[in-house]
């Protein structure tokens, strides 16, 4: 094949990268794939490269800085917090993303992980494979309709998840200090400040992205506020909830449940990870491996809209999603 441009896929865990080959080398792009877990693993092999396409690995400014011919770094999903967008812009970098291509996914996780726990199905499924055929195995379960939602997050999945909340009988508070509060109405929820949603709320989902203002945003302080009832979903980033003070509130009683998403160290981003967070050793808490933007469908839309995005950047073209200006 001739080729014009390279680029490097920094990770990947989609076991090829054949849709990115598909989109970008009839485009005289050379796809070069690699299992970058650290910027200088990245530098060794990009340092030449005209694009980065990045899944969990870290283009920071060291990285960036190194950079002899790179025009544009795609990332796969919505949150750009792994890559320095300032030191990209600096050197006249675009950095795109991929915004809207798993917003039912992660509705429908975070709403399935409330409801598992709400429901009980954990208990009644261990007790039923044990031979225990009691409806108070699940005990107490309480009725959804009438219950407060506190949401941290009006984005697009915030308010997807506001609309199956409601279908639910659920009355939706809303945390977002960068939303319009008739944008919120209009959802038919209502906007609460962050010291008032924790009290109140019967279940608090998060779905905020990790910037330095959420880093942490749940602590101990925060866990002590809550019903000791409540239940807690984090289908965000894992960092937003501190995970020794969560374990402290699970184990202690300060509140019921929790269900994550992703858990603070960010197992996807560790390169020899074990599962000594605390977290794993308890029962109140389901933990999935960063799996709620996941269908066939989700997956194969971000690969191909981060490709097209090295495409029309590398041709001179406007992207779709453009994250900065340069």
């Amino acid at each position: 094949m001739d080729t014009k441009f390279k680029a490097v896929i920094s990770d990947y865990d989609y076991g090829n990268v054949d849709v990115e080959k598909e989109e970008m080398e009839k485009y005289h792009v050379r796809v070069v794939p690699a299992q970058c877990k650290t910027e200088e693993e990245l530098i060794d092999v990009a340092s030449d490269a005209h694009a980065i396409i990045t899944q969990y690995a870290r283009v920071g400014r060291k990285t960036i800085e190194r950079l002899k011919n790179c025009r544009v770094i795609a990332r796969y999903g919505t949150g750009v917090d792994i890559v320095d967008v300032a030191a990209a812009t600096e050197k006249g970098i675009q950095v795109t993303n991929v915004p809207d291509y798993c917003t039912d996914e992660v509705a429908d996780h975070a709403v399935a992980l409330l409801l598992t726990l709400i429901r009980k199905l954990i208990n009644y499924n261990r007790a039923a494979h044990e031979g225990i055929w009691r409806w108070q195995a699940g005990q107490p379960v309480h009725r959804i309709r009438g219950s407060k939602l506190g949401l941290i997050g009006f984005g697009k999945i915030g308010r997807a998840i506001t609309t199956r909340a409601k279908a639910f009988g659920m009355e939706v508070m809303v945390h977002d200090p960068y939303v319009r509060e008739e944008f919120i109405t209009e959802y038919g929820a209502v906007r609460a400040p962050f010291e008032d949603l924790l009290p109140k709320s019967d279940y608090i989902v998060i779905q905020a992205p990790l910037t330095e203002e959420t880093r942490n945003l749940f602590g101990d302080g925060e866990f002590r506020q809550m019903k000791r009832s409540a239940i807690l979903i984090n289908t965000a980033r894992g960092p937003i909830v501190n995970n020794r003070s969560l374990y402290r509130a699970l184990k202690e009683g300060w509140i019921a449940a929790a269900g994550l998403d992703d858990t603070e160290e960010e197992p996807a981003k560790k390169k020899n990870w074990r599962p000594d967070n605390p977290l794993f050793t308890l029962d109140n808490v389901i933990i999935t491996p960063h799996a709620a933007y996941y269908s066939e469908e989700s997956i194969e839309e971000a690969r191909r809209t981060a490709s097209q995005e090295v495409v029309r950047v590398l041709t001179g073209k406007t992207p779709k999603y453009p994250v900065n200006k340069v």
